[in-house]
């Protein structure tokens, strides 16, 4: 079995892939009040700035930006996930799920990468805002719903 280190570094941005174990479900858009409630809850036990998220039909994209002194962001994905699933029907489960006591719901994985930069923060940022588009949900990103492209457009922060 591999070995795989996450990077741990204080206060870092960090660029995020989450995506449900069956690619072929809507449930993070269909569920998704659900999801906001998760991801509240989360962040008032354990803060972090929300630089660029997007929910799509199964997988998102956020950025985050950790507290001074804090590198922990894999227990609060661990939150956010497990409050998340709760309220869902198990999804079908291996004898690792039960093991583990998971439902079935995510992928087990997430996927990160460490914003190194300016220009690679403002790159991962469109990235999020362009998902939809590059999906063939919509045309363009403020016609998505489930995007912090929203609070950009009305912060003047989004373009290029």
């Amino acid at each position: 079995m591999s070995r795989y280190l996450r990077p741990r570094i204080p206060g870092a941005s960090v660029f995020f892939t989450v995506g449900l174990a069956d690619r072929r479900m809507r449930t993070l858009v269909e569920q998704v009040d659900a999801l906001r409630e998760a991801v509240r809850v989360t962040k008032a036990e354990r803060p972090f700035r929300i630089d660029a998220w997007v929910v799509l039909p199964e997988h998102m994209h956020a950025v985050w930006t950790l507290p001074e002194g804090d590198a922990d962001y894999s227990v609060r994905w661990r939150l956010i996930k497990s409050r998340f699933s709760r309220g869902l029907p198990l999804g079908p489960l291996r004898p690792s799920h039960a093991a583990r006591q998971e439902r079935g719901v995510w992928q087990r994985r997430f996927w990160e990468r460490q914003i190194r930069n300016e220009a690679d923060f403002a790159a991962h940022l469109h990235y999020c805002w362009w998902n939809p588009v590059k999906h063939g949900h919509v045309e363009w990103p403020e016609d998505w719903p489930h995007s912090s492209v929203h609070r950009d457009i009305r912060l003047g922060r989004y373009g290029w």
